[in-house]
Formats: structure tokens, sequence, C-alpha cells
């Protein structure tokens, strides 16, 4: 069993977690981003799976933002009244273990509250629906979610007084796990409340979960990689293996099986948790789950007197999740192998050691696959953001964040720089001022990867009517453009496994390894550099790299006349997506390329062929209606 375990053990950190340091480097990168993406008005906490530093295949990105301008108080302490703040105080009479109401005391804005009960609570419908837009359309539980069904959004409220019916947990564990340091560190956050209430609840719209989010990342942040990869496994095992089974489908959920592994985390030492007694362990949880569908019990970690499987998995749901677990119990650790993930473990005796040079490229590839990308592209741009950014490069000795740092004040400055506004009306010494200000941002703004960067200067001097200098730096972005380079959503081929490695050899950090291969798109939002040719303001554009420097290099030609040049450019496009380079899968970026081509093969008056190209576009967006309507309004394509 020992050798299963340790076959398994390199399965998971190789192909389907990732390392340690992996782990350790998505959970210190997601620090970075929400200590960015923070402001005077919220706080962003990265949540779920991938906040835990896990990279579960096909999950979303989950994510809190606490509203700083609202307080929580329990009904013991005494309030210290702020003007600018609102204040609430929770209410647990008559409400189910777990949830709260909240009773408005005082605010210095009008709030979304309603009569109940004698005073006014805040309803948890009406404070969901204010986060309603056009990114974010539609209400998921305590969430706000897009509709590709990539990300969920949770606006929250805190209390930083720690929750009275989970005063038990404090004093509860005598073994060696939670350490006494991370306890202390969970009482102090205090607790969040998400806007969902107890489904049946004759007060349902003006209940609030309550939510031990940071805690419990708090907590998985003390596993070891065996207990980690344990908790993995039940995941894979939910997901991969008895959500497919139609009769068990959204019978369970992750949060029973983080709530198991809590539990039985505190019953047995941390010393158990070793990778050639990962199987075991593995099976301890799977039985634990058996009895607690069986006896319809699964009291909750913070607060047991919540049962979280009170009213729910009754009949025959309960009778054919039971045989279903059963049936898989009956396997032993082979049940595992009806998850895809998992069936081609190679079970021979191996060094679990992890070896850098093996596992560094799974590692990289891991990241141009999770949400590592989506996260780091929601840091914001502003002001603020980047002198906190600044700050922080000259305030920390850790070199991994220093380097982290100057990576993300280069995201930063990325968006920060398209959106300052290069007026034409202001005299010329502030004009110039202005100039130099943004081009030092455009030149702090190439370090995030290869080639994005330097596009978007060339943007830049595009507009400026600077044509020669956009071409310079096009051709220059082109040649970075080669086929070794790493691309979001690809799988590593043996070439770029070699030069991977290579980085692993010269001891190049991952982050830095991607500013250094990885070739990510152009994406414009809001900005004042994409061409007015586009006709696109106010979105969110995304454009293959290849293809937009071809494009832009049309440009360039055509306000220049070179009509020879004008003409390669264009076939260089027309090559670059016949031959999907550089392109990737997603829809909407490949509909971008072909808007690209379409409005190229417009101004050289091909109309046949730009209908063609629009055409595509538009079918390529068959699913996305609102983003059809929006090109539809432009005259470019008002012709279909």
């Amino acid at each position: 069993m020992e050798d299963v375990s340790s076959s398994v053990y390199r399965h998971m950190c190789k192909y389907v977690v990732g390392t340690e340091n992996h782990v350790k480097t998505i959970r210190l990168i997601n620090t970075v981003c929400d200590n960015l993406s923070s402001d005077d008005i919220k706080v962003i906490i990265t949540s779920g799976s991938f906040g835990e530093g896990l990279q579960m295949l096909g999950s979303d990105l989950d994510l809190m933002f606490v509203l700083k301008d609202i307080e929580v108080h329990d009904n013991r302490t005494p309030i210290v009244f702020s003007r600018s703040k609102t204040n609430f105080t929770m209410m647990t009479e008559g409400t189910k273990p777990g949830f709260v109401m909240l009773q408005l005391i005082g605010s210095p804005h009008p709030l979304f509250c309603k009569k109940c009960r004698m005073g006014n609570y805040l309803s948890n419908v009406l404070f969901k629906q204010t986060f309603l837009n056009e990114l974010g359309p539609f209400v998921h539980g305590p969430c706000i979610s897009d509709i590709h069904g990539r990300y969920d959004m949770a606006p929250s409220l805190h209390s930083k007084y720690w929750f009275k019916p989970a005063s038990g947990w404090v004093v509860r564990s005598n073994n060696a796990w939670p350490y006494e340091n991370t306890k202390q560190m969970i009482i102090d956050h205090g607790v969040l409340f998400v806007p969902i209430g107890a489904k049946g609840s004759p007060h349902e719209e003006f209940e609030w979960r309550i939510s031990f989010s940071v805690a419990e990342k708090l907590l998985i942040y003390t596993f070891s990689q065996s207990q980690l990869l344990c908790y993995a496994l039940m995941k894979i095992l939910l997901k991969d293996v008895i959500n497919t089974d139609s009769r068990c489908t959204d019978l369970l959920c992750s949060y029973y099986l983080k709530t198991i592994i809590f539990w039985i985390s505190e019953e047995l030492q941390p010393s158990v948790w070793t990778p050639d007694n990962l199987i075991p362990c593995f099976m301890r949880c799977f039985l634990r789950l058996i009895y607690c569908v069986q006896y319809q019990v699964c009291p909750h970690y913070f607060i047991p007197e919540n049962n979280l499987f009170e009213n729910k998995i009754e009949g025959l749901d309960r009778t054919n999740l039971i045989d279903t677990l059963r049936v898989l119990f009956s396997y032993g650790w082979r049940c595992m192998f009806f998850s895809k993930q998992i069936s081609h473990v190679s079970f021979l005796p191996c060094n679990i050691q992890n070896d850098h040079s093996i596992f560094y490229y799974e590692d990289i590839n891991k990241l141009l696959n999770s949400n590592v990308i989506i996260r780091v592209g929601s840091v914001s741009g502003k002001y603020n953001n980047f002198s906190r950014a600044v700050h922080n490069v000259m305030s920390y000795n850790s070199k991994k964040l220093k380097y982290l740092y100057t990576y993300f004040m280069s995201v930063m400055c990325n968006k920060h720089c398209q959106s300052v506004y290069l007026s034409s009306t202001i005299n010329n010494k502030n004009q110039y001022k202005q100039y130099k200000t943004c081009l030092s941002y455009l030149l702090m703004n190439i370090n995030h990867d290869t080639v994005s960067g330097w596009l978007i200067l060339a943007s830049f001097f595009y507009k400026e009517n600077q044509y020669t200098k956009s071409l310079l730096i096009i051709s220059y972005a082109l040649s970075k453009c080669t086929p070794e380079k790493l691309f979001r959503g690809a799988e590593l081929s043996v070439m770029q496994r070699l030069i991977v490695k290579w980085y692993s050899v010269q001891k190049q950090g991952v982050v830095h390894s991607l500013k250094k291969l990885l070739v990510d798109y152009v994406i414009f939002k809001t900005s004042t550099f994409i061409p007015m040719e586009l006709l696109i303001e106010k979105i969110i554009f995304a454009i293959p790299p290849v293809v937009y420097a071809h494009f832009l290099s049309f440009l360039c030609h055509y306000h220049l006349n070179n009509v020879p040049e004008l003409r390669n450019s264009l076939q260089d496009l027309q090559l670059t997506i016949d031959e999907d380079y550089f392109i990737g899968e997603d829809v909407i970026v490949r509909s971008t390329s072909y808007y690209c081509l379409g409005t190229a093969l417009q101004l050289m008056g091909d109309k046949l062929s730009a209908k063609q190209a629009f055409t595509e576009t538009v079918n390529l967006l068959n699913s996305f209606p609102l983003l059809i309507r929006r090109l539809k309004r432009l005259s470019i394509i008002a012709f279909w």
C-alpha cells in the first residue's frame, strides 16, 4: 500500500494538483492580487478551491468583495458609531444555526432595508440586485455570476467580532491541529456574511449566512501536501465519479467534503498525513462520507448545531446515493480509476522526492491552463494600487514578493496607461508632459508577458500618427512570437518542455518564466489606444497577438500608402487566421480575429470578402447575443 500511495501522491503532484511549491505560488499570487485589487471601498478575497491553492479541472473562479463602509456588530459589544459608515447588528433569534438577520442601527445613506419584526432589516435580495451588470447578469445563490460561468462574485459584509455560536470551536480541539496561532488569526479576523437565507425560512429574504471562508482558507493553508491531495481526491471523486451517476447528480457538494476532512484532521495527529499513508487517509474520509449520508448528519465544522444534511438527501435520492457510494467503496482505493484524471496513474515504485526539473514544466502548464491568468487580469489599474505595489516592492525583503509585485506593476501599468486621455486641446507644454507620462507607463507595461505590452506600445505610436515607430515595434514583437513560446490554454509541446526545463535548471521562478515565455492576448479595456478603425468603445476587447500585430502593421502601411507592404500585411493576417497561429480556442477571441480581418478587407474596398469575415464573427458569437447586438450597432458592419 505504501508504494501505491506514493505513486498516487506523485501522480497527483505532477498532473492534477501541482507540487507543493506550485500550490504556494498560486496562494502567493492570490494574496498579491487581493492586495492590489482592494481599495477604499472594498476588500477582495479569492476564495473557493483556487483561493485554497488548488487547480481543479473545470472549476470556476470564486471571489468575495467585502464592503468596507458597512460594519456588523454583535449584541454584546458597545458600538462606536462612525458618520461615514452604516451599522448593523446581528440578530439570531428565530433563525437556523449559521444564519443571522441584520438589523439597521444607523446609516448615512439610503439602504436596501425593509420593515420586519418591528425593525429595519437588510434584504439579501435587494442587496444582490444592486451588483447585477452586463458582465455579471445572473444571481447564483449568494453570488453574482458571469454569462460564461467562469467566475462567481459574492458581495459580503464583515464583522470583526467572532460569532458567539462558534465559540465552542475555540476550545473544542485538544489535538495538535488546528494550531493555536492559526486559531488566533481566525478569531482576530472575525466572520463574513453572504446574502442568502435558509431555504424555506419564513424570513428567508432577510437572513444572511455566516461565511467562514477566510477561516477555512487559513485552515487549509496549514494542510500538509498529503492532506491537500486527500482533499483533492475527494473532490475529484465527487465531480468525476459520483456526479456522473444521473441518480446522484448535485446531491452532494464539495463543501460537505471540506467539512468532513476538517473533522478528520482534528481527530488525527498531523504525523499521520504522510505520502505513503495517502490511500488509507482517503478511504477513511470516504467511509465518513458514507456514514454522514446514511445517518443524515454532517455537522458544520464551526457550528456543529448546524446539520448541513438537515432536510436534504431524503427518500429515493438518499437510497440511490448510498447505493452508489457503497458500490464505489467496494472497489477500495481503485474507485478513483473511474476518474479520467487519475485513471492513467502508474503504480511502479517511485521516489516521491520532488525532482524540480521533472515537475517544473507541469507547474508552468497548470498556470497557463488555470484561473491564474484570469485572476491576474482582474487586477485594477488604478493609480492608488500602483502606488501600493511600488511601496511593497520597496518594503519587502523577500525576493519572491518583490518580483511578484514588480510583475503586477507591469499588469497595472498596462491598464492604467490605456485610460490616459491624450488631449489635443491643451497647450503644448502640458500635452508634452502628458505624452511623456503615458509613455513612461507604457515602457513599464512590457514585463508581464513576452509580447502584449510591446503591441500596446505600438498602438500608442499608431494613435500618435508615428507609424514608422509603430512598425519597428511591431517587427520586434513578431520576432518574439516563435513556436517554442507558451500560449494560454495550449498544451506544452516537446520543444516547449525542453525550453521550460532549461529555465528550471537556471532556477528561474515560475512567474519570471511566464514573463519570458508567455505570448498572451492583447487586451483593450475602455482604451484610448485601440485603433479608431475598429470602432470599439467602452468594451473589453481581446485580440490574438500575431493577429493584432499584422492588423496594426496593415493600418500603418495603409496610412503611409505603402501598397506592397499593405498587401503583405493583409496576406500575413489571413494566413495567421487560417493556420490558427497563437489564436487559441476561446470563441470570443477567435471572433475578434475575423473582425480585424473584415475591417482590413473593407478598408481595401473588398466588401464581399469583408462581409464573409464579419459573418464568421457573428457565427462564432451565436451564444453571446449581447456582443452581437453591440457589433451590429457599429456602422462598419451595418450591411449585415
